[in-house]
């Protein structure tokens, strides 16, 4: 069996670890009746594809920089049928608006399956709100859409009118070697970004991409008034994007710039993630959320907003708090509950840490992945060996 993923990586972040890491149990495992080989596609994105390329070759996948991408859309599904004829791919999955309109096209022309993995839509800016509409359009002629939520499929129901045969939810799966973060040295790295005389005791960690969806203001308000309750506290925000001035800018207005850090980007934030007291995720719109899935595997109390898939990873009151979004005085609040109790931390840690070994495991997605290509080749070919259609043949 030869699955090929389609994606445009532009660092290795949540979707990229998603895919290596189904990849990783597909090939390991020995129940299921055959091999499974993974190969893995991204447009180049300037060049910004390439740590994606590196990490799926350290792991020792194939891994493919295609050379053509829009607007030479001819070469580029030229291209893309090649690969999937010469991989002898039996699915394409496809991961974002660029890899299911295009994808789709290619693997309509080698006569296999195009799966999308739909996992949100953040309408960043006009231009991506753009490309989400065309996305959302497409969705509906792919031969099947999975979501990575239940939450992430309501939205798919409602603006896509996709029947649900040809729907499934397939949850994100959590990476349990965060575990491994509570480690003293991984603390003492966390602390390290912060002056000594700061004294931080308690320390509250975000991460994601510094855009208008994730919420990150509002985290920056509350930080405010979470620091005025427990000025012990420090905060630390991992990522990189659009809106980094105006936070920066925001933060030194509060006067809380030497308490609340945004180192940037980090290729180790697993280990950090499980160093810190509470993960707060302010989010306006999710998917699944990666990080509140890898902060309850490393046994981490999340403070995350009601959105999309999110409560479906974190239960309320239970290994975590829930709020509304945009609504700084509650997260605050809820934060400095936390803070305040470190039994609390704790219980709802190890809730958390239970819950993504019941549910959110590559184990079950990749079986869940595995039924589905059965089903959706068996739906295409019946018992005939494929037929591929040449690769030559006119869009």
């Amino acid at each position: 069996m030869n699955l090929v993923h389609l994606t445009a990586s532009t660092f290795f972040g949540g979707p990229e670890r998603q895919i290596l890491g189904l990849a990783q149990r597909l090939r390991d495992a020995d129940d299921f009746p055959e091999p499974i080989s993974t190969t893995i596609a991204s447009f180049a994105e300037r060049g910004r594809c390439q740590a994606f390329v590196e990490e799926i070759r350290t792991q020792g996948f194939d891994a493919i920089r295609l050379a053509n991408d829009f607007p030479s859309i001819r070469a580029t599904l030229r291209e893309l049928s090649q690969l999937l004829d010469r991989c002898q791919a039996d699915v394409l999955f496809c991961h974002g608006y660029k890899a299911d309109i295009l994808g789709r096209i290619a693997a309509r022309r080698v006569g296999i399956p195009a799966v999308a993995v739909s996992r949100g839509w953040t309408a960043e800016n006009r231009k991506v709100r753009v490309y989400e509409w065309l996305d959302r359009r497409n969705l509906r002629f792919m031969d099947h859409v999975v979501c990575v939520s239940e939450g992430q499929a309501e939205k798919v129901r409602r603006w896509c009118s996709i029947p649900e045969e040809r729907l499934s939810v397939i949850r994100n799966a959590a990476r349990f070697e965060a575990a491994s973060a509570r480690e003293p040295a991984s603390r003492e790295r966390l602390l390290s970004f912060f002056h000594p005389r700061e004294a931080v005791a308690k320390i509250v960690l975000a991460a994601g991409r510094l855009s208008p969806e994730k919420g990150f203001g509002v985290l920056v308000e509350a930080a405010a008034a979470i620091l005025r309750n427990d000025p012990a506290t420090g905060f630390v925000l991992f990522g990189e994007g659009v809106l980094r001035p105006e936070l920066e800018r925001r933060i030194a207005e509060l006067g809380i710039a030497r308490r609340f850090l945004m180192p940037g980007f980090r290729h180790d934030l697993d280990a950090l993630i499980g160093a810190a007291d509470i993960v707060a995720l302010p989010s306006f719109t999710e998917g699944l959320p990666n990080v509140a899935l890898e902060a309850s595997a490393a046994g981490v109390p999340v403070v995350a907003t009601a959105v999309g898939g999110t409560p479906e990873v974190i239960a309320d009151g239970v290994s975590g708090f829930l709020v509304p979004a945009g609504n700084p005085a509650l997260l605050a609040a809820k934060v400095c509950e936390l803070l305040g109790a470190a039994d609390l931390r704790r219980s709802m840690g190890n809730s958390g840490r239970s819950w993504m070994r019941t549910l959110f495991t590559f184990e079950a997605q990749a079986a869940s992945y595995m039924e589905l290509i059965d089903r959706l080749i068996r739906r295409l070919h019946g018992t005939k060996p494929r037929m591929r259609q040449p690769v030559s043949s006119p869009i």
